[in-house]
C-alpha cells in the first residue's frame, strides 16, 4: 500500500457528535492501563465523528471514528479510539502501520449534505441525520489520542482549523453494528465542522500495555 508518513494534513468536513456514556458499557474496549475520565457517577464522554477529506489532503477519503471514553494515563488526557472505518485501502494500512489503529474498510453514503450512512459488507454500522449550519465561527482546537501497537502504548496530537457551528442530529445504531454495546443514545451535542483542516502528528511511545 502506498501512504504518506505522517503527519498527514486533511481537508474537508466533518460531523461531531457527543454522547454521555455508561463507563461500565466501555470498560472492555479499553486497555486496563487507561483511567477512564469520568464527568458525572459512572459517565464518561465519548462519541462520533464523520468526516470527508476531498481536494488538498494527503489522501482523499471518508472516515468513521468511534470514540467510547476519554482517558488519562500519567497525567496526559486524550481520547480512546476503540473502532475507526475509512473507505481507502492505503488509509487504512496507514492508519495501522504509522498510528496502531484498528482501521477497516466501510463503505460511505453522503446525501446531500443531510445525512451519511455507513456500511460494511451487509450490515448498517451507523446512519446520522443532521441539518445544515446556520450561524458558525472559525475556532482553532487541538488534542491527542491513544492507542497501541504491539505491546506499547501510544499517544498522538491533532490540531483542527474549521468553522463550527451546531447542528441538531438523530443518530442510529442498529443492533448489527460492531459498537451498538456502547448504548449511543441521541448526542446531548453535534457540532459540523466546514472548511476544516486538519493535521495528525506522528505517534510517540508512552509506556507498554499487558497481554490479555
Amino acid at each position: 500500500m502506498a501512504y504518506p508518513q505522517a503527519p498527514w494534513k486533511l481537508q474537508g468536513y466533518a460531523i461531531l457528535c457527543s454522547h454521555l456514556i455508561d463507563t461500565s458499557r466501555v470498560r472492555s474496549l479499553i486497555p486496563s492501563e487507561l483511567k477512564i475520565i469520568s464527568v458525572l457517577p459512572g459517565k464518561t464522554v465519548g462519541g462520533i465523528c464523520l468526516s470527508y477529506y476531498g481536494t488538498g489532503s494527503v489522501m482523499e477519503y471518508s472516515e468513521l471514528i468511534v470514540v467510547p471514553a476519554f482517558v488519562g494515563y500519567q497525567g496526559k488526557i486524550g481520547s480512546w479510539i476503540s473502532h475507526i472505518y475509512v473507505d481507502n485501502p492505503d488509509s487504512v494500512a496507514g492508519g495501522r502501520e504509522i498510528w496502531g489503529l484498528p482501521k477497516e474498510l466501510a463503505q460511505f453514503t453522503w446525501e446531500k449534505g443531510e445525512r451519511v450512512t455507513v456500511r460494511q459488507e451487509n450490515r448498517t454500522l451507523c446512519s446520522l441525520k443532521y441539518n445544515r449550519q446556520t450561524l458558525a465561527w472559525r475556532q482553532w482546537l487541538s488534542g491527542s489520542s491513544f492507542s497501541t501497537m504491539n505491546s506499547d502504548l501510544l499517544s498522538f496530537s491533532f490540531e483542527l482549523d474549521s468553522r463550527l457551528g451546531f447542528v441538531g442530529s438523530k443518530l442510529e445504531v442498529p443492533p448489527e453494528s460492531p459498537f451498538s454495546g456502547m448504548g449511543l443514545a441521541q448526542p446531548f451535542l453535534t457540532v459540523r465542522c466546514e472548511q476544516m483542516t486538519l493535521k495528525v502528528s506522528a505517534p510517540r511511545v508512552l509506556g507498554h500495555t499487558v497481554k490479555k
